[in-house]
């Protein structure tokens, strides 16, 4: 059994067999992914400034914008751009959007979402994305006694074709149950050396104290989120490229400790994400306190097609609805 994000229950859909391809990693990242040089236009500080302070929406606490944040190098899509991502995986029809339907049907539903937000904020242009689970929590321990399944390199492959039908740009989610972030982010390397491929790390599927997940909620700490931003600083580096969008999913204050000591890199637009779901008087709670009050660079905002409209007033927030926050989210994710 996989399970979706967000304490979801296990879904009932069986994934194909996945070969551990750990051992190949190295051979298969050498070939034929080291992205061509591009020259990216230069930061206009300007812009950038005065779009961080439109974010900051009135803001009168002095946390938004952010304070002694690194510009980002050139290339980057935020503040520039608002993304809109469609959240699944395409083994499992209940894990969001992105395998509830096929291909076709499920890219028409996207760009009605992205005319819905460029209508909502026409200042603002939406840039499509596919956030994809590549690893995903499981119910049944696999092998290595780990609770989790890594998705093939074909169907990441396949989701990649598709987000170029789309415009959009990629996002792969790792949900480490009883690995660790360290073992499970350099296998995607051949990925993240990708310009248009982006990572989002999910404390709820951390499982740090050995339970099973789905249990309970895991946890990040700051020295994870900065291990990772490290390391896709790195590569950002090696091969040229635009900085890395890292999402990191929050709705608890236990998911992530000690946010006062991430670092921030010009390599890195980093988007603290409200992950819950519920009516809208509970997410806007979640928001607030653990999002808002902890600032770190950008924040995100999730919607949940089913899970949001189960109480009353059975109500999903509408675009105008998000765009009342204070700071404005700037990554949106259906699921």
């Amino acid at each position: 059994m996989l399970f979706s994000g967000c304490t979801q229950p296990a879904t009932k859909d069986k994934p194909a067999a996945a070969k551990d391809t750990t051992k190949k990693v190295a051979d298969v990242a050498a070939k034929d992914t080291v992205p061509a040089k591009v020259v990216y236009p230069p930061l206009d500080k300007k812009l950038y400034d005065s779009l961080m302070k439109r974010l900051a929406h009135g803001d009168t606490t002095g946390k938004w914008p952010v304070k002694n944040t690194p510009y980002p190098l050139p290339g980057a899509v935020l503040p520039f751009k608002r993304v809109v991502a469609f959240y699944g995986n395409l083994y499992a029809k209940k894990m969001g959007i992105l395998g509830e339907l096929p291909p076709n049907e499920m890219l028409a539903k996207l760009k009605g979402e992205v005319k819905n937000w460029e209508k909502a904020d026409p200042q603002t242009p939406v840039q499509p994305a596919l956030h994809y689970i590549a690893v995903v929590a499981s119910g049944a321990p696999g092998k290595d006694g780990k609770f989790r399944n890594r998705m093939p390199f074909k169907q990441i492959d396949s989701v990649l074709v598709l987000a170029k039908k789309a415009h959009a740009i990629v996002f792969l989610d790792i949900q480490v149950a009883l690995s660790n972030i360290h073992t499970e982010l350099p296998l995607l390397e051949k990925y993240w050396i990708m310009p248009n491929v982006h990572f989002g790390m999910d404390p709820e599927f951390s499982m740090k104290d050995g339970s099973h997940p789905g249990k309970k909620i895991g946890t990040y700490d700051a020295a994870d989120v900065n291990y990772v931003s490290d390391y896709l600083t790195k590569l950002v580096r090696k091969y040229n490229l635009p900085p890395k969008i890292l999402i990191v999913h929050r709705f608890t204050k236990k998911m992530l400790t000690n946010y006062k000591n991430i670092k921030l890199h010009p390599e890195i637009q980093l988007v603290m994400d409200m992950d819950g779901w519920g009516e809208p008087d509970l997410k806007e709670g979640t928001y607030r306190y653990f999002i808002r009050e902890e600032p770190v660079q950008f924040t995100g905002f999730k919607l949940f097609y089913k899970n949001d409209i189960k109480k009353a007033p059975h109500h999903m927030l509408t675009p105008e609805e998000v765009l009342k926050k204070r700071p404005y989210p700037i990554y949106i994710q259906y699921q």
